[in-house]
């Protein structure tokens, strides 16, 4: 892990933003020889995209929007990011009901015929359709009439993918540095003079470019830099979900129509729960931390008990989260009809030279197609060819999951094997490195609660950029849903002892 001595003077490209168009951006560049610098005010993922629903997936209500293009992209990205980060990302089914569709069924069906087809789909199984009173698929359900049309698309572990991101741009000689703030840039000649903001005071770093992925603060982040012409404006979109006890037995997902044609999903979350969002709701100002409503919630409580038995109230939820989208402004009269498809707006400035490239709107599924075209657009003259494609994320250097923890398994026979699946999804083969010459569960240090060690604390304080209690149980894992009563609070002394230095 990097020091905080270790920040440059000068740098080929400077990258605002930790979230997952910074880090895959930052990868790219470092892959491609150049000097990278990546700044984030707060911790990596801290926002946008800690706060998705959690899918790699072409977004089959996009095709509805006419957003073909966008679809396809994201198609043809989803089995290549699984092969990449199989450890984090894997294949989900799921089910759209027609029971209390808005869309006749030959609409469904001929949007997942071309999502089966457009995206050059190998290794997912196709489309079916299922009768839901006859169908494991239905269970659950209130009610069965009807049939389902059951496809395929893949689960990630958003916030990790944006670590593994930063991590790989590391491997590559790129510098990241969390808590450290973006403050001002001007051009002086042909390189970029910036000014950010550590805990250690204020820094000067020259750059030869930068690209502006502060996500919904990529307009703040515009008027901090002298002089800079921005083509587009952002359009913030909130989007949020519940957490609740388990709706549904199996471990596929529900994909639900409203009244108002708005789609909500329902999705297995950490064996014991079901995930269910997102809403689609106007965002004037940006929140430091985004916050459910109360109208939001009864809008997905009233989504979950419209198709499901199980009946669900505000007390049963676990827990919350929202993110606010920095969408590209279409002009789209519907928050639900806005693009999710990424603008790459270049200023190059008077002399065609010190270029700023600020990203708007973009999804999880695209991010590595947007770091090539953003590469692409920048034309940085060091710059070598890209690389990413098929690249393995760290820790992703396996062939099959269940292969690889029956490996290790047996290496580590006296470790719980339910300690040890969790690692190697969280980590994959970075999972030895946490368990490192540990034999049993005590060799691993102090237990902060619900198997959560001092190993795996150390690996991610040294590796993973964690400074606080909230890193560690919301980001880098969702232990906070597992852990016991006292475990926050240890973690908070144990991080007030730790002097920051990423």
């Amino acid at each position: 892990m990097q020091q905080a001595h270790d920040l440059p003077q000068s740098v080929d490209l400077l990258v605002i933003g930790g979230g997952i168009n910074g880090a895959g951006i930052a990868r790219d560049a470092a892959g491609r020889g150049l000097s990278v610098l990546l700044v984030e005010k707060d911790d990596l993922a801290s926002h946008t995209s800690s706060a998705s629903t959690k899918l790699i997936h072409g977004g089959l209500r996009y095709l509805e929007y006419g957003e073909v293009r966008l679809v396809r992209e994201s198609l043809q990205e989803r089995e290549r990011l699984w092969g990449m980060a199989p450890h984090i990302i894997w294949p989900l089914r799921f089910v759209l009901p027609q029971t209390q569709s808005p869309r006749p069924g030959w609409m469904v069906r001929m949007g997942l015929f071309l999502y089966d087809h457009i995206g050059g789909r190998k290794r997912l199984p196709k489309t079916e359709t299922v009768r839901l009173d006859k169908a494991r698929q239905g269970e659950g359900l209130a009610d069965r009439k009807g049939k389902g049309f059951v496809y395929s698309d893949c689960w990630v572990e958003d916030a990790r993918l944006v670590v593994l991101n930063a991590m790989s741009a590391v491997e590559h000689g790129a510098v990241v540095k969390t808590r450290t703030r973006f403050v001002s840039a001007l051009r002086e000649g042909s390189r970029w003079a910036a000014t950010v903001e550590d805990a250690h005071g204020v820094h000067t770093v020259e750059a030869g470019a930068i690209v502006n992925t502060a996500g919904p603060w990529v307009s703040a982040v515009i008027g901090q830099i002298a002089n800079a012409r921005p083509k587009g404006q952002v359009r913030l979109i909130k989007g949020s979900h519940i957490i609740v006890p388990r709706l549904y037995p199996g471990d596929h997902a529900f994909m639900l129509q409203n009244p108002d044609r708005r789609i909500v999903f329902a999705i297995p979350y950490e064996h014991e729960f079901t995930l269910v969002g997102t809403t689609d709701v106007p965002c004037a100002d940006i929140p430091e931390k985004a916050e459910i409503s109360e109208e939001e919630i009864a809008y997905l409580l009233d989504t979950a008990n419209r198709y499901f038995e199980k009946d669900t109230t505000r007390d049963d939820i676990a827990w919350t989260y929202s993110g606010v989208r920095p969408l590209f402004d279409d002009q789209a009269k519907n928050a639900s009809a806005v693009t999710r498809d990424y603008v790459l707006d270049l200023d190059r400035g008077a002399g065609e030279e010190a270029p700023l490239l600020n990203v708007f709107g973009g999804k999880i599924t695209t991010y590595r197609r947007l770091a090539e075209h953003a590469m692409e657009e920048l034309a940085l003259p060091r710059a070598g060819n890209a690389w990413t494609a098929g690249a393995t994320l760290p820790g992703g250097d396996f062939a099959d999951f269940e292969d690889y923890l029956v490996g290790l398994a047996r290496a580590h026979p006296k470790l719980p094997h339910d300690l040890l699946r969790r690692l190697a999804r969280a980590y994959g083969t970075k999972a030895e490195v946490i368990i490192g010459k540990a034999r049993t569960l005590a060799d691993m240090g102090e237990d902060f609660g619900g198997g959560l060690t001092q190993s795996e604390v150390d690996y991610l304080t040294v590796h993973e950029w964690a400074r606080s209690a909230e890193d560690v149980l919301w980001r880098r894992s969702k232990m906070g849903l597992h852990a016991p009563d006292g475990t926050y609070e240890r973690l908070c002394g144990h991080f007030n002892g730790y002097a920051p230095t990423g």
